[in-house]
């Protein structure tokens, strides 16, 4: 796959060759994308929440008051449930929400979600990612230039410092190094705005992803002396 390369002036700077076993698979699988998204939302889950049982709230333990003779109903200590700041039945306790996904699984969901983008014409590919003075005035106008509303910007091996503080004021923005390309974002975003140097990044990555161990040599036959011996 080619796609033309841009300057941030939305002006041609070339082209460039997408790998098709990354950005060109044609039957995006979307149970692949819904399973990876969820292990990353889990991910990130803080799983702090916590409510105190019954032996844990601040409330005296003793009975309320004699079991008969009131003309109320019998009840034990204000800690139960059925009280007002009793202790909670099935009490909250902290988590870890997270879960496990082999590293193929998401190396294959990652070329999903990159293919979907290719396949649906949302990806933009642009020499460099840089802002003068770092001024969110500048960036807007590329924007504009680049007809972007709401895009994910995949910048190279780091972020411009110029260039993260000019779009942290921006709505719908984000601006990522290349270890920060993930399924949720890109499926987020309506456009994927990748550099030259991330293109070259990601197809580095899977290619080492997709190496092979060496085969195992083969025995040698046994010789007829070495068989008689």
């Amino acid at each position: 796959m080619k796609l033309d390369v841009q300057t941030l002036d939305a002006k041609k700077a070339g082209s460039v060759d997408l790998d098709d076993a990354i950005f060109g698979i044609k039957e995006i699988r979307s149970d692949i994308l819904h399973r990876m998204v969820k292990y990353q939302l889990a991910k990130r889950r803080a799983g702090t929440h916590k409510t105190q049982s019954r032996g844990e709230v601040s409330v005296t333990h003793s009975k309320l008051y004699k079991q008969k003779g009131t003309g109320q109903a019998r009840h034990g200590a204000r800690n139960a449930p059925i009280f007002r700041g009793g202790g909670h039945a099935h009490n909250r306790l902290p988590r870890d929400y997270s879960h496990d996904l082999t590293k193929k699984f998401r190396a294959l969901a990652l070329r999903h979600a990159l293919s979907s983008k290719a396949n649906a014409g949302d990806i933009i590919v642009i020499d460099s990612l840089t802002v003068k003075d770092g001024k969110t005035a500048a960036l807007k106008k590329t924007l504009s230039n680049l007809k972007l509303e709401k895009a994910l910007f995949i910048a190279g091996p780091e972020v411009d410092a110029g260039v993260a503080r000019a779009a942290r004021n921006i709505p719908n923005i984000d601006v990522l190094p290349n270890a920060g390309l993930n399924v949720y974002d890109i499926l987020r975003a309506q456009k994927l705005v990748l550099t030259q140097d991330a293109v070259n990044a990601i197809h580095e990555r899977f290619k080492k992803d997709g190496e092979t161990k060496a085969a195992p040599k083969k025995r040698a036959a046994k010789t007829e002396e070495g068989a008689a011996a």
